[in-house]
């Protein structure tokens, strides 16, 4: 599969149940009805991601495990306050993912990275500890919001507001990680040649 392909089925994958679920609620008005969107959606792009990929990536099968239980809460107890409360508990759990492996002296958000990008400790336990925080801000505003406002309000908050915050937070940090980056040079010392 070419880059281009790969990276639209991840957005797929990543966005497939969020994006059922809030079409689903803006019809019906019911977040218990939207819950069959959210299942049936995730299961949909997980099943997707695995047939073109062969892997199922941590954070979207943990997302879509959260979702399956969550969702199927909401439909059988017929209760909105599960998938609504789900966000709460994903934020929270990747905040103290992250700020309990950097309390061990570990680097969960590296594990996170991969080899996606080659930064110093320092830099990384610092990521670390400002995405932690993140999370856990995330967790509250998304108790906030679904306490104080409607349900459509809410799914719009969840999707697409939330993926936004995340990225204009990823954003943010763009400097601190730009600083650090290493110079990537060909072992030879000469420019690399096959630059568009």
């Amino acid at each position: 599969m070419s880059p281009k392909a790969i990276k639209a089925v991840r957005y797929f994958v990543d966005y497939a149940g969020l994006a059922a679920f809030l079409a689903t609620l803006a019809i019906t008005r019911s977040a218990v009805t939207a819950s069959w969107a959210i299942v049936a959606g995730s299961v949909l792009a997980l099943l997707v991601g695995f047939v073109l990929e062969r892997r199922l990536a941590p954070m979207p099968l943990v997302t879509a495990v959260l979702g399956l239980i969550f969702g199927g809460l909401t439909i059988f107890f017929h209760d909105e306050r599960f998938i609504k409360v789900k966000p709460t508990i994903l934020y929270t759990a990747f905040g103290l993912f992250l700020i309990t492996g950097a309390l061990r002296g570990k680097n969960p958000l590296k594990v996170l990275m991969g080899d996606a990008f080659h930064l110093p400790d320092p830099v990384v336990r610092t990521l670390t500890l400002r995405y932690a925080l993140f999370f856990f801000a995330l967790a509250l505003a998304n108790e906030a919001v679904w306490r104080t406002q409607s349900t459509l309000t809410w799914g719009v908050f969840k999707f697409p507001g939330t993926p936004i915050l995340i990225f204009l937070f990823a954003l943010s940090q763009a400097p601190l990680m730009m600083k650090h980056m290493p110079d990537e040079e060909p072992a030879d010392g000469k420019p690399p040649t096959d630059v568009p």
